[in-house]
């Protein structure tokens, strides 16, 4: 199964950037060494080849005359003369000056083919060792953030921290793999062809070694200032990011307060500044890199001009030139490429260095306490006790002071007090959320201040005054907190277990967690279920508990279940769909649901949902989309609909723009007549301006296909516009036929089609069983129908089902999908069914209204009898329901006992009730 191993409790992220690197990348730098040596030998030798095909096969100096030969290949050990001189290790081949040309050729070919090799393999290792040394910082950033204390969270914006860890330290992947073997490549490469060039001629390699040596000095210089540059900008960059977080968050206050123009002139501002900086950067850039170019150019001109003397004066044969010059053009680039990279050494250590700078701070959890436990010792005896807590924050001012309880595990206590008394730091506390300043609070004689997240998350069960969902399922966040250790392994088929074993040594290898994200990870028996059944059952009741089964019944009619995933469902939709036809046909409600009928134009349904007559899947036949889609449009033209589309569209919108000119934001008629945005309506004037000089046939394709859609969201019930009559409803019928005759087969995957006896897998369970739409225009339709429709699934016993369903329901982003009360009691739901020896709520049902603030705490507490809760309630009215009351006033504790007995003449309670 994998385990969580961290080495000594160690800090994995070092200090510096090359700190980082020699401590967990050495031995792989190591390994590339042997091939960057190998290069450089291949290297030298492919220098040194033309001028051997120049000289010796091309002029022939090793063919005197027409029959001579010369040895290929003779390689001798080179000795000292007192030695004896060179001794022969192979004598190669005798060859006539054709085939030694031939030869030396291919040679020379080899060690093309060999250089690039040997810089493939570099390369690749280069970029292995990079993405594994990113991939080992990025999680032990990660880690860092997950044992920062809760204070700490007040101080960094999500945004700022999410860019850190994935766009800031992006670079230093690169530059990982190139920190040590590029500058040993390059260096090398160049060393090899100066050597080289010296060796040819002094002179040569002396004018080299002047611009070289010039080039080196100037162009670091000048990118001193682009070093400050680039530190401005990634400063700035990623408060620009912050901010931007800022205005998608804080999105319902800009509209609220009209302060949209003053968010537009922040961050235009703000970009201001950012071009401001990347011109200057661009600028001195540039201005290095033609002083760069001009250097390394302006060599082959001394070398023409010194070579070609040194040529004709005899003191440089004419293939040492070549072989000069052709070395030379190779050193330019990895000179070019070495300050390049010490460029990027300074930059990538400026962005280390400030990412580390925001994660080395004072209070970081201790590893060991976020160590896997597989079956941690819960406290069986004891009680919750507190003895002097006190709690002190960033600025030194006293929150909690000098608190000291004791209740049992078995009790519910109430936590009152005023505003700013200290009650949310004091459930914290409790929770082992934060850790106090001085004192000491237990849980069973546990000391809850460092003590293992593996206890104390299945000890202690707590629920904020805002609850954080995450975007999955309602089922998937309620069990988040059951999550706490793989429990069972992933059953992998033989290519799926071979991907595991490959991603287990690459995790073991970046010292990254090696437990296995596809294991099943719910602790059923943290839940009191024995099987999935049994976990189902147990959902229920804690749905119940919190006053949410009803809430996800509604979400479970208003979403589809895959009948693959759901066996059964498919046969038992079907029974309630045939119940409800014949409820629906008894006299008074026959007319509150127009049934899908093929023969029929349902005129509570949409244009598109005629036409298409079935569920769209995907996005093929979405309604946005309809307007511009080839086959549709092709369908609409064959059944000589297309112009009538268009010019509703037209119609339609002359009416949208009538009807909206003027209207406020959040007017019921944007609500009812969903046809455009607000924001669209000035486009829209614009274009009917144009078509009512011009004519609908000199508009743009994307102008045509925005009338076009307009009128696939008509319901002729609803809108009442009168642009629907019965000729064009036959013509639609036609249409429909047609659509359903000629679908092409690529597209049949990409909608489902309406059919009385058949599951529509892609349709709502709601509209599954009604197999049709409610009736605009009826009084009290969608009551009665809802009701309706609940007594004939509660009579098929299909109500657990449909709560399955909405368990399915995706809850959007931050639970966005989800009201702000609903999304509480979900997490009262996942707080609730581990089962904690302790319940901490921190004014958890705020935001519910008073009647459901009662039900739920009314509930709750008769759950949790015999179990701990410690509830810091946002209505006093409520602590007349929990065995005692503890009264917090500016920090301090006045008050600890029964409410009767606090509430009574001079108690601590009668205060805060006289005032309330």
């Amino acid at each position: 199964m994998g385990t969580n191993k961290r080495k000594g409790g160690k800090d994995p992220v070092e200090r510096t950037l090359f700190g980082f690197i020699l401590k967990y990348s050495r031995r792989e730098q190591w390994m590339i060494v042997p091939f960057v040596v190998a290069s450089m030998v291949f290297y030298f030798i492919s220098l040194d080849l033309p001028k051997t095909i120049i000289n010796q096969a091309i002029t022939g100096k090793s063919f005197p005359d027409p029959d001579a030969t010369a040895r290929f290949l003779r390689i001798d050990l080179p000795l000292p003369e007192f030695f004896g001189g060179a001794i022969p290790l192979f004598d190669g081949f005798e060859l006539s000056r054709l085939p030694y040309l031939v030869a030396l050729c291919i040679a020379f070919l080899v060690m093309i083919i060999v250089n690039g090799a040997l810089k493939y393999k570099i390369n690749t290792m280069k970029g292995w060792m990079g993405e594994r040394m990113l991939r080992r910082l990025r999680y032990a950033l990660l880690d860092h953030i997950l044992r920062f204390p809760l204070p700490r969270f007040r101080k960094v914006k999500s945004a700022e921290v999410a860019t850190m860890i994935n766009t800031e330290v992006e670079p230093l992947g690169g530059f990982i793999g190139e920190s040590i073997i590029t500058p040993l490549f390059l260096g090398g490469q160049a060393l090899t062809a100066m050597f080289f060039i010296l060796y040819q001629h002094l002179a040569l390699g002396m004018i080299a070694f002047a611009v070289v040596a010039l080039q080196t000095y100037i162009v670091p210089k000048l990118r001193r200032r682009l070093l400050v540059l680039s530190k401005e900008r990634q400063l700035a960059s990623r408060q620009f990011a912050g901010r931007i977080a800022e205005c998608v968050d804080g999105v319902v206050e800009i509209h609220a307060h009209g302060t949209s123009n003053y968010e537009r002139a922040e961050i235009s501002a703000r970009l201001g500044r950012l071009f401001r900086i990347r011109f200057e950067i661009y600028q001195r850039k540039f201005m290095v890199k033609f002083i760069n170019n001009f250097l390394s150019q302006v060599t082959p001109f001394l070398f023409y001009l010194a070579g070609g003397y040194l040529v004709i004066v005899g003191k440089l044969d004419i293939g040492a030139l070549v072989a000069v010059i052709a070395a030379y053009k190779d050193l330019p680039s990895p000179i070019k490429e070495l300050i390049d990279w010490d460029q990027q050494r300074l930059d990538v250590g400026i962005k280390y260095n400030q990412v580390i700078e925001q994660f080395m701070i004072e209070g970081l959890a201790d590893p060991q306490t976020q160590r896997l436990i597989e079956k941690p010792e819960l406290p069986k005896d004891g009680g919750v006790r507190a003895a002097s807590v006190s709690l002190v924050d960033e600025s030194k001012t006293r929150l909690l002071e000098g608190i000291s309880f004791e209740f049992g595990l078995e009790e519910h206590v109430a936590l009152v007090g005023p505003h700013g008394s200290g009650r949310s730091e004091l459930a914290q506390i409790t929770a082992a959320l934060l850790a106090p300043s001085s004192g000491k609070l237990t849980l069973g004689g546990l000391d809850l201040a460092g003590a293992p997240e593996a206890l104390t998350g299945r000890a202690i069960g707590y629920v904020g005054t805002s609850a954080y969902l995450y975007p999955t399922t309602v089922r998937d966040n309620i069990l988040y907190s059951l999550k706490h250790r793989p429990v069972r392994e992933p059953d992998y088929d033989p290519d799926a277990r071979e991907e595991w074993l490959f991603q287990l040594a690459e995790a073991k290898r970046t010292d990254s967690t090696t437990l296995d994200i596809n294991a099943d990870w719910i602790d059923h028996e943290a839940a009191g279920a024995a099987d999935p059944e049994a976990l189902e059952t147990r959902l229920q009741e804690v749905l119940t508990t919190v006053d949410l089964e009803e809430v996800v019944f509604e979400l479970g009619l208003r979403n589809a279940l895959d009948p693959q995933a759901h066996a059964g469902i498919a046969e038992k939709v079907l029974q309630a769909r045939e119940a409800m036809r014949k409820r629906l046909g008894l006299p008074g409600i026959q007319d509150l649901v127009e049934r899908f009928d093929p023969e029929r134009y349902n005129r509570n349904a949409t244009l598109a949902e005629n036409l298409l007559f079935g569920t769209p899947v995907g996005r093929k036949f979405d309604v946005e989309n309809l307007g511009s889609n080839a086959f549709v449009r092709q369908v609409l033209e064959d059944t000589g609909l297309a112009p009538d589309v268009l010019e509703m569209g037209r119609q339609l919108a002359e009416t949208m723009v009538e009807l909206f000119s003027g209207l406020p934001p959040g007017h019921e008629f944007f609500d009812r007549f969903s046809f455009v945005r607000q924001d669209d309506l000035p486009a829209l004037k614009t274009l009917l301006a144009r078509a009512a000089d011009t004519g609908l046939g000199s508009l743009e394709s994307a102008e045509r296909d925005a009338l076009f859609v307009l009128p696939f969201k008509l319901i002729p019930a609803r809108h009442r516009l009168g642009l629907i009559d019965e000729a064009f409803e036959a013509r639609v019928l036609q249409a429909r036929r047609r659509f359903a005759e000629t679908l092409p087969p690529a597209l049949q995957g990409a909608i489902e089609f309406f059919d009385p006896a058949r599951y529509n897998s892609a349709a709502s369970l709601q509209d599954n069983v009604l197999f049709g739409k409610i009736a605009a225009g009826q009084a009290d339709a969608t009551a009665r129908i809802g009701a309706l429709l609940r007594l004939v699934l509660d009579e098929l016993s299909l109500r657990p089902l449909v709560v399955r369903a909405g368990l399915e329901y995706q809850v959007g982003v931050g639970g966005s999908r989800i009201s702000p009360p609903d999304r509480q009691k979900i997490a009262i739901a996942r707080a609730l069914i581990k089962r904690p020896l302790l319940l901490v709520l921190d004014q958890a049902a705020g935001a519910l209204d008073p009647s459901a603030q009662k039900r739920i705490v009314e509930s709750l507490l008769a759950a949790r009898k015999g179990h701990g809760v410690f509830w810091a309630l946002a209505r006093l009215d409520l602590a007349d329901r929990f065995d005692r009351v503890m009264v917090l006033d500016h920090g301090r504790m006045t008050g600890f006992g029964t409410y009767e007995a606090l509430s009574a003449e001079g108690g601590a309670l009668r205060k805060l009730i006289d005032a309330g």
